[in-house]
C-alpha cells in the first residue's frame, strides 16, 4: 500500500493520497483548493490519481475536489446526504472502492455533518481487516468534532455519539488520520499529532470515554468556540458546481476602487510605514486564511499589500481557501503612514495613568486573568462590535502574545482611532511579571 498525509498548517486541515504501490494508482481523499501539493506528492509517490473521495461537505475551507475533475478528469465520490449538486458517485455506508490490492472502505457516521463518512483502509496483501482508518471530521487526536456546523448541536452531537461508539468498535491497533490538527475550527481540544491509534484514543481521549448519551451530548453541545468565517459560503461552494482555478491577481499602481486593503506583510513593517485604513494580518503569521476570514468584509473586492510576490501568492492562495475569491490585485511598498507599539514595560505606565485598554482574546481566555478595567472585544469582532472610544489618547490593544492584538490596534487605526498593540509580549507576560489582574472564578471553584 502507499500511503501520504498532506497536512495545510494554515487551516490545519490533512488531506489523504491512498493506493496501491503495484498498479501505481491512488485515490485522494478531502483535497485541498490548492491541489498542487496533491499533484507533487502523487509525482513523488510515482502514482496516477484515480478518483476523489470527500468524507463530506467542509465547512472550513474549499475544497480541490473540482479542480481535480475539471483538470484530470477524477470522479468525486461522497454520500448521497450532501445533496452535491455536481456529478457524483454515492459513497453509501459499506461501499468499497478498490485500487490493486487496497480497497477503501465507507463508513458513515453523521454527527459532524449528515453526509459525513470516515474511510477505513484494507491492504488485502496484509489481511481482510482495516489496517487505518480516515476519520475526516469525527474523531481527532484527543479530541472529537464539533456538531453545530450542519445540524442544531444537541442533533449533531447524538449523531456523533453514535459514530464514535461504531469506531471504537475498531481493533486497538488500528491507526487513526484525522482531517484536521490543531489550528482547525473544527474542533476545541485536539492535538497537533498527525495521527494515533483506536487504542489510544479509546483510553485516553475525554470525549472517547464518556459512556453515556446524555453526559456527552451535554458536553459536546457546548460549543463555544467561534464558527469558520465565511462558513455559509465555502458550504455553498464545496456543495455547487465545480470550481475552476482561478487567475494569478495583478499588480496594480494604487489600490482598487472600492476595495478593502489588507496588509499581509509582518507586523513590524506594517507599522513602520502603510497605507491609510489597511488591516494588516500577517501571511507569515499562523493561521493567517482563518483571521483573514474574520475580519474581511465578505461582499467586498481585496487588494493586498505586501513586500514580494510571493507573499501575494501564499495570501491569494489561503485568500481563495476561504472562499475570498475576489482579490482585485495587489501594491508591493510601504505606505508614508506609521504606527506605534507598546511594551509590557511601557503598558504598566499608561495603565497606571487610566489608560483604555481592549482585551482582544476570547472570554474563555479572558477568564484566566485580565487587566483590571480593561474591556473585552475578541480580535474576531473588531469591525462589527467596536466599543465607545476616546479620539483624544491611544487606545492599547492585548492578547496572549501579540498577533492578534496587532490585528485588532489595525482594524481601530482603519476606523481613525490612535490604536497601539502590544506586540512583543501580551497577558502571558503580563501575568509572569506579577501584575494586578482579576481572575474569573466559576461557582464551586
Amino acid at each position: 500500500m502507499l500511503f501520504a498525509q498532506v497536512l495545510n498548517d494554515d487551516l490545519g486541515c490533512a488531506a489523504y493520497l491512498v493506493g496501491c504501490e503495484e498498479a501505481r494508482e491512488a485515490v485522494v481523499v478531502d483535497p485541498p483548493l490548492e491541489i498542487e501539493t496533491i499533484l507533487a506528492e502523487a509525482e513523488r509517490l510515482g502514482v496516477r490519481l484515480v478518483r476523489t473521495l470527500e468524507t463530506h461537505t467542509h465547512a472550513d475551507h474549499v475544497s480541490g475536489h473540482g479542480r481535480l475533475a475539471l483538470e484530470h478528469g477524477l470522479r468525486v465520490s461522497i454520500h448521497p446526504a450532501a445533496g452535491v449538486e455536481y456529478p457524483s458517485d454515492p459513497l453509501e455506508d459499506g461501499a468499497e472502492i478498490t485500487v490493486g490490492t487496497v480497497t477503501l472502505r465507507s463508513v458513515h457516521t453523521p454527527g459532524h455533518r449528515p453526509e459525513h463518512c470516515c474511510i477505513a483502509v484494507i491492504d488485502r496483501t496484509r489481511a481482510d481487516e482495516p489496517w487505518l482508518v480516515l476519520t475526516g471530521d469525527s474523531l481527532f487526536v484527543g479530541d472529537a468534532a464539533r456538531p453545530d456546523l450542519a445540524v442544531g448541536a444537541v442533533e449533531g452531537a447524538e449523531g456523533l455519539f453514535h459514530s464514535l461508539r461504531r469506531l471504537l468498535e475498531l481493533p486497538d491497533g488500528v491507526e487513526v488520520f484525522p482531517g484536521h490538527v490543531a489550528g482547525s475550527l473544527c474542533g476545541k481540544a485536539m492535538s497537533s499529532r498527525g495521527s494515533t491509534t483506536i487504542g489510544f484514543e479509546r483510553r485516553f481521549n475525554p470525549m472517547a470515554s464518556i459512556p453515556e448519551l446524555d453526559a456527552f451530548v451535554a458536553e459536546s453541545a457546548a460549543v463555544s468556540a467561534p464558527k469558520p468565517p465565511n462558513l455559509a459560503r465555502i458550504v455553498e461552494l464545496n456543495r455547487g458546481p465545480f470550481l475552476p482555478a482561478q487567475p494569478a491577481p495583478e499588480e496594480l499602481p494604487v489600490p482598487a476602487e472600492g476595495s478593502q486593503l489588507l496588509d499581509v506583510r509582518p507586523v513590524a513593517d506594517h507599522l513602520a510605514g502603510h497605507l491609510r485604513g489597511a488591516i494588516n494580518v500577517p501571511v507569515s503569521g499562523t493561521s493567517f486564511s482563518t483571521k483573514a476570514g474574520f475580519v474581511l468584509d465578505t461582499d467586498a473586492p481585496v487588494t493586498l499589500l505586501a513586500s514580494t510576490v510571493a507573499e501575494v501568492e501564499r495570501a491569494t492562495a489561503g485568500l481563495r481557501s476561504v472562499a475570498f475569491a475576489d482579490v482585485a490585485g495587489y501594491v508591493l511598498g510601504a505606505g508614508s503612514e506609521t504606527s506605534d507599539s507598546v511594551s509590557i514595560e511601557e503598558l504598566e505606565r499608561l495603565v497606571e495613568n487610566g489608560a483604555t485598554v481592549i482585551d482582544v482574546r476570547e472570554k474563555d481566555e479572558r477568564d484566566e486573568g485580565y487587566i483590571p478595567g480593561s474591556r473585552n472585544v475578541p480580535y474576531r469582532l473588531m469591525r462589527s462590535c467596536c466599543p465607545d472610544l476616546p479620539d483624544d489618547r491611544p487606545v492599547i490593544t492585548i492578547c496572549t502574545s501579540g498577533p492578534r492584538a496587532a490585528i485588532a490596534a489595525s482594524i481601530l487605526r482603519a476606523k481613525g482611532f490612535d490604536a497601539r498593540p502590544v506586540v512583543d509580549g501580551g497577558m502571558t507576560d503580563w501575568l509572569a511579571r506579577g501584575e494586578t489582574a482579576v481572575t474569573f472564578r466559576r461557582c464551586g471553584s
